[in-house]
């Protein structure tokens, strides 16, 4: 038996469960270190209809893997998106829009908010010795951060707004100031923003208004704008700040409907970019690097009995990453 949190009717149980049987092609891992993430909340609320074990952001160790035994003892982070591997869009190489595919912790899988996980072999990747795991659990969130390159062209002088101070703006900043000299991030916490500002990234703080962010950066538009609110209304605030012709990432995801001008989008003829997954071994390669401190994206570390209170605690305005130790 194992201790896991539990989702289900819109509470939050932590109970004994089984550990995961493993099937073919999968591995057992023993999970160390677990982020909460923004998603977790939303799933809370009735996103996707979730009901299970969630948790999607961590990093573990591989205890048992029949079919991949040179893998047992690594410490290891994984691909949320396990794919059938057989349809049409995975043969394409876009297993993330596998239309039978689940989704570790979010979409029909259990997550990591549980002592154990039962993962795909193909879906892990080492950590290499010299990233801590307390930057390893960053490294979905930071893939995340990093998909953006792969959807539009970023060069030095591309002039780039993120919106939102949260964990995947924060992330988005501290990675794109190593790819264009033109950028800011605009947020509501001066705390945040210093965070990011300590790291070499201009910041300007004002309210969550569309209005008011055009105000704070003086009626500049930008190239690229990336909105990571976390708010419904925030693609308004977005398109407010977008040249025409420009583009606008969304990393929103809510349980909650936007509402925004298309006639706007076309008129000016504004690229939308609906943005989600990234690439995790990209990712993991740049955390060996060292160009990113993310220690001071952390705000508390719990142990999972404490969950309810390390829950409540990163869902305040403002918060920081929350993290969850497991049991050894």
């Amino acid at each position: 038996m194992m201790t896991a949190v539990v989702f289900r009717d819109r509470k939050i149980e932590i109970r004994k469960a089984l550990v995961p049987v493993v099937a073919a092609h999968e591995a057992l891992v023993k999970i160390n270190l677990v982020g909460i993430c923004a998603t977790d909340a939303e799933l809370l609320n009735g996103y996707h209809d979730f009901s299970g074990i969630p948790g999607h952001e961590f990093v573990g160790r591989v205890v048992s893997s029949p079919d991949l035994p040179e893998l047992e003892g690594c410490r290891v982070v994984a691909d949320i998106n396990i794919s059938c591997g057989r349809c049409e869009a995975c043969q394409a190489g876009n297993h993330r829009h596998c239309g039978k595919r689940t989704v570790l912790g979010i979409r029909d899988r259990s997550g990591v908010f549980g002592e154990y996980c039962a993962i795909p072999v193909t879906n892990l990747h080492p950590v290499p010795e010299n990233v801590s795991d307390e930057d390893a659990v960053f490294a979905e969130p930071l893939a995340a951060a990093m998909a953006v390159a792969r959807q539009v062209k970023i060069s030095e002088n591309s002039d780039i707004a993120v919106l939102g101070d949260g964990k995947i703006g924060l992330l988005c900043a501290l990675w794109l100031r190593h790819l264009t000299k033109k950028l800011v991030l605009v947020g509501r916490y001066p705390d945040k923003l210093a965070i990011a500002a300590a790291q070499g990234v201009e910041t300007i703080c004002c309210g969550g208004e569309p209005a008011a962010g055009k105000a704070a950066i003086g009626g500049k538009v930008f190239d690229m704008v990336i909105e990571a609110t976390g708010r419904p209304d925030g693609i308004n605030q977005a398109l407010a700040l977008v040249r025409p012709m420009g583009a606008v990432i969304v990393k929103t995801t809510s349980h909650e409907k936007s509402v925004m001008d298309l006639a706007d989008l076309v008129v000016r003829e504004v690229r939308l970019f609906g943005s989600r997954c990234g690439d995790i071994r990209q990712a993991v390669e740049y955390l060996k690097t060292g160009k990113i401190q993310l220690g001071p994206l952390v705000e508390a570390v719990y142990p999972l009995e404490e969950f309810e209170a390390a829950f409540s605690r990163s869902r305040r305005p403002g918060s920081r990453k929350v993290l969850i130790r497991m049991p050894e």
